[in-house]
């Protein structure tokens, strides 16, 4: 009978660590996603806070990522610029002083080429996935998202979208957004996206055809799937994650995964 309890009890302990580890993205714990039919799936996309097909940049200030960042399939090292970058002989991923977490390019060991290409392939995906859900409501104030408060919800904007001014969303932790828009995203200098009654980051989806512009001094929230290019001004930062069909530019930003 011991030796039973015993056995039951090393498989019990053997579970508990491979659960542990399952999704584990280096920050202790893995990355937190949107959990629910609300929300849209990221697949491995979710493994990164900024992914871009095309490359990363940052600028002569030095910018803060809390977690990982990678480029995707056929793109070199050499499209990540600004990072000063170290990679060990033969590593699959290289290190920055800007990067709490990994940085993974196509030239890199195995098995990061064939992580990358699915990672891409999963944010596309998770593009096509945002733009096909079914609307509940039209563009909040036609496109000019000025002052106002808006819940939980799959908002459809066939207009060129600008936050000119602070904007609320307001909801619960299992609340999700979806903002569908099929031009650009602007957002002005020295703004805020502001989170109230228990809204999180990770159930927020900016589907964005355009590019997206992030004003300097600015805060956002959420998961940007742009299917063009990402900028983020001076000082900028989002609690969320960038992830591009083409580049992100960074100016001295502060990017946090939730």
């Amino acid at each position: 009978m011991q030796k039973l309890l015993n056995k039951k009890w090393l498989m019990t302990l053997l579970l508990g660590v491979a659960m542990a580890g399952c999704g584990d993205n280096g920050g202790g714990g893995g990355p937190a996603i949107c959990e629910g039919s609300s929300c849209v799936s990221l697949g491995t996309a979710a493994n990164y806070a900024i992914f871009a097909n095309t490359g990363i940049a940052t600028d002569a200030n030095p910018s803060v990522i809390t977690g990982h960042i990678g480029t995707g399939p056929g793109v070199t090292s050499t499209a990540i610029t600004g990072f000063a970058l170290t990679l060990p002989a033969g590593s699959a991923f290289s290190t920055s002083p800007q990067v709490s977490g990994n940085v993974y390019a196509f030239d890199y060991a195995v098995p990061t080429p064939a992580e990358v290409t699915t990672a891409s392939t999963d944010m596309g995906t998770a593009y096509t996935a945002a733009a096909g859900k079914t609307s509940t409501a039209g563009c909040p104030g036609a496109g000019t998202m000025s002052g106002l408060t808006i819940t939980a919800g799959v908002y459809t904007c066939a207009v060129n979208v600008s936050i000119p001014t602070d904007l609320t969303l307001d909801g619960s932790a299992t609340d999700v957004w979806v903002f569908q828009i099929t031009g650009t995203l602007g957002m002005a200098a020295a703004k805020n996206v502001i989170l109230s009654g228990g809204a999180l980051p990770q159930n927020i989806f900016w589907q964005v055809s355009g590019a997206v512009t992030i004003g300097a001094n600015s805060h956002f929230e959420g998961i940007i799937l742009g299917q063009t290019a990402i900028t983020f001004g001076n000082q900028a930062s989002i609690d969320g994650r960038l992830l591009a069909q083409t580049a992100v530019t960074l100016n001295e930003t502060t990017v946090t995964q939730p």
